[in-house]
């Protein structure tokens, strides 16, 4: 598999280069350009994995780009995962690139590892959906740099393959796949019965334990909800923005 290609929107020459230097250190291939009609253009004649736009562009308007590739005339596109990345951050510009279809939405000044994490984030949403659509059968679980496949039957952590049992692969798409859902022990014992001929809830406290630590910092989206069982809750960390 070839590298990730970022396509960067962005007519401020200063803040393409710096972004297009730490995307490249990060193993990304980019190609930028300076406005939107630009960025349209090398969605048709470069393969883009991923497009970081600017909001105010000379011609063509962030929201308008957004809007031609999810909705528009450049809608064989709607695929590609769309970053906002502006100076614009009030609440209302918010909403406008998210409801003309973006992925995601930095303000500056940001930090270039929370930009690269957030472009790793939508690339494995995107993939998700991708291999959802094959088949029509969801079969990819994402949360945050948790990757649950359940079609090949794998648990990647920020890309790196974790070792599960049976058992307690059955447990975590269980309580993954329906985030916030409170499981009562009995009930993850019946969704997970046939991987091990005998599982009582002592055995689910000890099956837990397991995958927390395998999970490590990501074992604690595992939450006991005391008295009644376990639930998974999706860890929003929020990173301090460092001025680049």
């Amino acid at each position: 598999m070839g590298k990730v290609h970022i396509l960067i929107v962005e007519d401020e020459a200063d803040i393409q280069q710096l972004v297009s230097y730490n995307l490249i250190r990060a193993g990304f291939n980019v190609t930028c350009a300076d406005s939107g009609e630009e960025a349209l253009e090398c969605l048709r004649e470069e393969n883009i994995d991923c497009m970081l736009l600017d909001l105010m562009l000379p011609g063509l308007s962030g929201i308008e780009v957004c809007s031609e590739v999810k909705k528009g005339r450049a809608k064989e596109y709607a695929d590609v995962p769309i970053i906002m990345l502006t100076a614009k951050g009030e609440e209302e510009d918010v909403v406008a690139g998210l409801d003309c279809g973006a992925d995601d939405y930095i303000t500056k000044p940001f930090s270039p590892k929370v930009l690269i994490a957030r472009i790793k984030t939508v690339l494995r949403r995107s993939a998700a959906r991708l291999d959802n659509k094959s088949d029509g059968v969801p079969s990819t679980i994402v949360c945050g740099n948790l990757v649950i496949n359940q079609g090949k039957h794998e648990v990647r952590l920020n890309d790196i393959e974790i070792q599960l049992t049976a058992t307690e692969f059955g447990i975590l798409a269980l309580l993954a796949g329906k985030a916030g859902w409170v499981f009562t022990r009995q009930q993850i014992i019946d969704a997970v019965r046939g991987y091990d001929f005998l599982i009582t809830p002592r055995a689910i406290d000890v099956q837990i334990f397991g995958l927390r630590k395998k999970l490590g910092e990501s074992g604690k989206m595992i939450e006991t909800v005391r008295g009644i069982g376990y639930r998974f809750k999706n860890v929003n960390q929020q990173e301090e923005a460092l001025e680049i």
